[in-house]
């Protein structure tokens, strides 16, 4: 079999990432516009700019709106405005933003239509702190998080209690108008509630567990927030309250679909796919060695596959941050697998999250080969060294094997695929 592997692989990754664009998955979702009222288009994420751009391209009638996402992640609107603001660490510009969203959807009435457009991102570009908190507090609470290790489902509970929009919020400010929720999920198990911090779904989690997660991961907060907490003051509306009655939401793309569209791809090419998990979570070194097990028994003995095959999966992995170098969760990732591997023949990696941005870096992920071992050895690279430092970033980078995207304005997170031949 002729097979480029490292094509093939950046292959599968670009056909990944097309099947959750905007523009494939949101057409399909859009709702009939409103008779009467106005339509209104807010909404947050790494992708919200490419989703308005969708619906100003295919709206029969007159849109308006905010939409905030990350610097270098807007689009061309005319009618709805895009913001710019900093993730995965919140600052003054998506403060501004969020605060503006809530003045924009006063006064709306019962034949009104709000259009939120929602992806991953989200919590730390919609940062509104709640009464008493500061921006200052709520930047400090989210690099803890960052690098405490904590799941995305945990972190999103405390930033829904200590928020004035996240948590269902927003929706509310909105009422009595009937607010439609698109979303393209980057969370594992797809929970509607959880993709950045659910501004408009109500939330069954709570302030204590909000308190518990913090106590887990060992992170001190001072004593504003901890009071915020203890007393109630951050608690979120509830399943059941009527005023979502009216409302909806459509998740439209997730990690399994970009795992499927890459799945026929390989197909296509006569590689037989696999996907083993949508959902993985994780220490990143720890996902990455258990991969490197599986992918070493289907070289050596054809179990539980037989090659040639390409292993897919996706979901969220996490780095608990120890050392000072430049990592990303999908460089860690490799990393560890490289060290697990050390130049196993016939596999190949890819990793990199479909956000086009690994962690805060300006790669997407990176690329292992069979000789990465040996070329890193004979530039004095110490790769188990470089994986306690958690400089994945600066391993892939000495070796050319950065994969750098650029922003891809959508958002399903981690894409893994490893080549058996």
């Amino acid at each position: 079999m002729s097979i480029d592997p490292r094509q093939f692989l950046n292959d599968l990754y670009a056909t990944a990432v097309e099947a959750v664009s905007a523009q494939k998955c949101m057409p399909a979702y859009l709702p009939k516009q409103s008779a009467k009222g106005r339509t209104l288009v807010i909404g947050a994420g790494k992708g919200a700019a490419a989703m308005a751009k969708v619906v100003e391209d295919t709206w029969p009638g007159k849109v308006e709106g905010l939409i905030v996402t990350r610097y270098g992640h807007g689009a061309d609107c005319k009618q709805i405005e895009v913001v710019e603001a900093a993730h995965p660490v919140p600052d003054e510009a998506g403060r501004q933003a969020a605060g503006r969203m809530l003045e924009l959807v006063k006064g709306l009435t019962e034949d009104d239509l709000v259009l939120c457009l929602i992806t991953g991102g989200g919590s730390a570009l919609l940062s509104l702190p709640g009464e008493g908190i500061t921006l200052e507090q709520k930047q400090a609470l989210n690099k803890a998080l960052l690098k405490s290790g904590a799941t995305i489902s945990e972190m999103n509970c405390v930033r829904k209690h200590l928020s004035a929009i996240k948590g269902g919020r927003l929706a509310l400010a909105c009422a009595p108008a009937r607010v439609v929720t698109l979303l393209i999920s980057d969370v594992p198990g797809d929970d509607p509630g959880v993709i950045a911090s659910g501004p408009t779904l109500p939330d069954p989690t709570t302030c204590a567990e909000s308190l518990a997660i913090l106590k887990k991961y060992g992170i001190e907060i001072p004593d504003n927030i901890l009071k915020h907490l203890e007393s109630g003051a951050g608690e979120t509306p509830k399943p059941g309250d009527p005023r979502f009655a009216r409302n909806e939401h459509h998740v439209m793309a997730t990690a399994q679909h970009a795992l499927e569209a890459a799945a026929a791809k390989a197909r296509a090419a006569g590689i037989t796919p696999y996907i083993l998990s949508n959902d993985l979570e994780g220490e990143s070194r720890d996902v990455g060695m258990v991969h490197a097990a599986l992918a070493k028994q289907v070289a050596k003995y054809g179990q539980p596959f037989a090659k040639p095959c390409v292993i897919l999966s996706g979901g969220e992995t996490t780095v608990t941050v120890r050392g000072k170098g430049r990592g990303g969760r999908n460089a860690e990732f490799l990393l560890s697998l490289a060290v697990s591997l050390q130049g196993t023949a016939g596999i190949h990696a890819l990793a990199c999250d479909t956000d086009g941005i690994d962690g805060s870096e300006d790669n997407a992920g990176a690329i292992y080969q069979p000789d990465s071992w040996t070329r890193a050895a004979e530039q004095g690279l110490n790769a188990k060294a470089m994986l306690e430092n958690n400089d994945g970033y600066g391993f892939f980078s000495a070796l050319g094997d950065l994969i750098v995207s650029g922003p891809t304005r959508t958002n399903v997170n981690d894409f893994r695929a490893i080549l058996i031949l």
